[in-house]
């Protein structure tokens, strides 16, 4: 659960929010609407922990993770599509790094027999475990079965993610929250530069997702498919319809 409690947000003389509560559940889709300006980008960043309220808390249940995508993302110059994406694993890939480590160093070594060589052994195992536990071995079909989901091709797997438009480098940046499996999303006009065919897709997944979810958009249509409670932000104050 995330719960917003009580929270205030200042700019100068300017009250953004007035003492403003909500919960987000597990399965809620929440549509996030209110004139530009109204604050609904700042209530999301205050939820990623990008932002801190004047008063009041955000609290996230202890262990639940969040996914956050923004209007303006940032990518590596140089990568390509399918390597950019695939640091959404970057924990897996970590742990993929280490047991060629130790699997390089003890072919190295002689002494099979040696506390050391022995402990080396126990930790390849428990490395190797941790990483089919997680599905290690199935991170480069999830990348390329996620991007195809969101209109790329095959051919578009070794372009460097600079040359793609905004609304395209988006995709990239959604592609890898989703590949990431939070507990709950955020995601901030998600729809922008998506044709048909891709918002049909996000419905789709927006639909199975098991999480919560907070959605900003001036796509009336999308929001009434995907969403299941509506919060509306207006003069610093919150009203939640069920």
């Amino acid at each position: 659960m995330i719960s917003v409690d009580n929270v205030t947000v200042r700019f100068g003389g300017f009250v953004l929010f007035d003492g403003i509560s909500f919960q987000v559940n597990p399965g809620e889709r929440i549509g996030l609407v209110g004139r530009n300006g109204a604050g609904k980008t700042t209530l999301l960043n205050l939820i990623a922990g990008l932002q801190h309220p004047d008063a009041g808390k955000v609290v996230r249940t202890p262990g639940k993770t969040v996914g956050y995508l923004p209007q303006q993302m940032r990518h590596s110059r140089g990568k390509t599509l399918y390597l950019e994406t695939l640091d959404a694993f970057s924990r897996l890939l970590g742990l993929r790094d280490k047991i060629h480590r130790i699997t390089t160093e003890l072919g190295e070594r002689s002494d099979y027999e040696s506390a050391s060589y022995l402990s080396l052994i126990q930790e390849l195992s428990n490395a190797n475990e941790q990483y089919e536990m997680e599905g290690g071995h199935a991170i480069h079909a999830e990348v390329e079965q996620t991007l195809t989901g969101l209109g790329f091709r095959q051919s578009d797997m070794d372009r460097p993610v600079h040359e793609f438009s905004g609304g395209w480098r988006m995709r990239v940046e959604l592609a890898k929250i989703l590949l990431r499996s939070p507990d709950y999303i955020l995601l901030d006009e998600p729809t922008n530069h998506l044709d048909i065919e891709s918002i049909q897709w996000m419905e789709g997944f927006l639909g199975s997702f098991p999480g919560g979810a907070l959605i900003i958009s001036h796509d009336r249509a999308f929001l009434d498919q995907v969403t299941n409670r509506t919060i509306e932000l207006s003069l610093g104050k919150l009203y939640d319809y069920r």
